[in-house]
């Protein structure tokens, strides 16, 4: 009788930890950005934050959701991607909304100074189907994201039915999702390099990008999983390092002086 009351707690407990397992699967990808998204909507600056993570999410996770067509992979991972791909949608609408906000007040207070009150404030629009390289991916509304993401996946969806039947396809196609989320870090890498600065990043959403990419490369390599899987973690976890390294060396040596309003300091610290 105890035995079978001892193997029933097992039961119980291994199905609890297979949940808590999967729901940490499927959102631990998520939570990262949970600092960050307080941090604009808090400051409303998204300065720091480069929206080419956003792109290379978005791109990743597209890619993996068409790789599932051409070979199976865990329901899980599928639901992970589905998410992800709706935050990265939320973090450009805030984003976008914010950058607006803070251009029209620029102006607004340009015009104030130089007594320009008739004038009409005009923000340049930057679209989608101008089809303007140079303003790609910094477009004026929303919209215009969605309508991107949404060509790029109508584009990559029919390149994949048309080659599914390829083995080196389907193959390349896996390797470029994993490769391109392996380039996750590299936007915000480089953001931080042109500001000289990492103001208005979080850090806590590095410190979560690392040990999330660490324990990820680690459980690679113990389940022995192809040699692209954990070559692209440590690709991962190298840059992560870098961006905390740009934390400590642009705060231990400043290369400009705090920039941004005294209201947005005022704000950032009262909270």
């Amino acid at each position: 009788m105890d035995d079978e009351l001892f193997e029933q707690m097992v039961a119980v407990f291994n199905s609890l930890v297979s949940w808590v397992a999967a729901g940490a699967m499927v959102f631990g990808g998520v939570v990262p950005y949970i600092p960050q998204y307080r941090d604009i909507r808090r400051t409303q600056n998204a300065e720091g934050f480069s929206t080419y993570v956003c792109l290379v999410l978005l791109v990743a996770n597209i890619l993996r959701i068409l790789f599932r067509f051409g070979r199976y992979f865990e329901t899980l991972l599928l639901w992970q991607s589905i998410i992800m791909i709706a935050t990265m949608l939320i973090m450009l609408n805030l984003c976008t909304n914010v950058r607006m906000a803070t251009e029209l007040n620029t102006k607004r207070r340009s015009f104030i100074a130089t007594d320009s009150k008739e004038e009409e404030i005009r923000i340049p629009k930057r679209i989608f189907l101008d089809f303007d390289w140079s303003h790609f991916w910094s477009w004026t509304h929303f919209v215009d994201y969605l309508q991107c993401v949404l060509a790029f996946t109508l584009v990559a969806a029919y390149i994949t039915y048309l080659l599914l039947d390829s083995a080196l396809f389907v193959e390349t196609l896996g390797f470029l999702a994993v490769f391109t989320e392996a380039m996750l870090g590299t936007p915000q890498l480089h953001c931080n390099y042109q500001n000289k600065s990492t103001e208005g990043m979080s850090i806590k959403m590095v410190l979560m990008w690392t040990s999330g990419d660490t324990f990820k490369t680690g459980y690679f390599l113990l389940t022995q999983a192809p040699v692209q899987f954990w070559t692209c973690g440590l690709l991962q976890v190298l840059v992560d390092f870098a961006i905390l390294f740009q934390v400590y060396y642009y705060s231990r040596y400043p290369q400009k002086p705090v920039s941004h309003t005294v209201s947005h300091t005022t704000s950032a610290k009262a909270l």
